[in-house]
């Protein structure tokens, strides 16, 4: 676990919103605001507790989808957030994956975010894709 780096402070959400990308591009999220970062957030047409239902979030379709995935750890879940660590099969870089149940408009945000390093090569962003796929 060479790279798996410190696990950040700002993550979870602080009204209604996830942290902000930082600069360097290996970070997607659907509240950002520029271009390079932005990311459509999942949306969902069943009630938020079969999107999320482990502790009643929306998505007991969500968890069990991130469950299926390789090399996935949830770390935290309450009723309307989500937070998972995904590690990379070769070296063990970690990235940062937040879902928050926006039940005003029946969408989830998401965040997915690389610890260390510039770029990700585009992992993050298709990391959501793959689960937006698999949610439909």
């Amino acid at each position: 676990m060479v790279f798996a780096g410190k696990r950040p402070n700002n993550l979870g959400v602080s009204n209604g919103k996830l942290a902000s990308c930082p600069n360097s591009p290996n970070c997607v999220s659907s509240q950002s605001a520029d271009a390079a970062h932005k990311i459509a957030p999942l949306t969902f047409t069943s009630s938020p507790q079969e999107a999320m239902p482990a502790a009643g979030f929306a998505y007991a379709n969500l968890k069990e989808i991130i469950l299926s995935l390789p090399r996935t750890k949830i770390i935290t879940e309450s009723q309307d957030y989500l937070y998972a660590e995904f590690k990379s099969a070769l070296l063990g870089f970690v990235d940062d994956v937040e879902f928050y149940l926006d039940r005003n408009a029946n969408t989830i945000q998401v965040r997915s975010a690389s610890r260390l390093g510039q770029s990700d090569l585009g992992v993050n962003r298709q990391r959501i894709e793959t689960i937006r796929a698999k949610l439909k």
